[in-house]
């Protein structure tokens, strides 16, 4: 969506029309990048500035696959909580996988500072010490202890024409 923009006054003639910087809507928030951080001392760690606006109504941080930790929107979260409300309860994997994101969900919001607080079970559980990585993961954000992230990272590089081959329908090229 484009919005118009009035450098202010006649002076400096029409206005002209510019992209937003970021989308505004939660709901469609992509999340690209890979940052180095750092958690604090108090378990604090600040979420990259460019991930902030989609999040500042709050998010909830629960365990990922891999042992990393995801961050969702609000939105985001109650998405995919409707979507895991369908899976038949009388499957175990469906009871596991619904226990494994919901009984360590944590929801919370960024301190004025843009930084949020992990709790030890969740830093325990992503084996996160001082340096993480946070990354964009398109529609979450993981975060990562880095000596994890560069095993992942490699792991992904290596893999990767075997995995675009088998994705290949899933994109349409094939």
């Amino acid at each position: 969506m484009w919005q118009n923009v009035d450098k202010g006054g006649d002076k400096w003639g029409p206005k002209w029309k510019t992209q937003p910087s970021f989308r505004r809507n939660p709901e469609s928030a992509v999340f690209l990048g890979e940052f180095q951080h750092t958690i604090d001392e108090k378990g604090r760690l600040a979420i990259p500035a460019k991930f902030r606006p989609p999040l500042a109504e709050g998010l909830v941080v629960t365990r990922g696959i891999d042992r990393c930790l995801y961050v969702w929107t609000l939105d985001q979260w109650q998405e995919l909580a409707q979507r895991m409300s369908k899976l038949p309860i009388v499957q175990e994997n469906a009871r596991r996988i619904t226990r494994h994101f919901f009984s360590g969900a944590v929801d919370t919001k960024m301190d004025k500072m843009g930084r949020i607080i992990l709790p030890q079970f969740l830093r325990q559980y992503a084996s996160l010490d001082d340096e993480v990585v946070v990354a964009g993961a398109n529609a979450n954000i993981e975060i990562w202890s880095h000596d994890r992230w560069m095993s992942e990272l490699a792991q992904g590089e290596e893999q990767s024409s075997i995995l675009a081959e088998h994705l290949a329908p899933v994109w349409g090229q094939g």
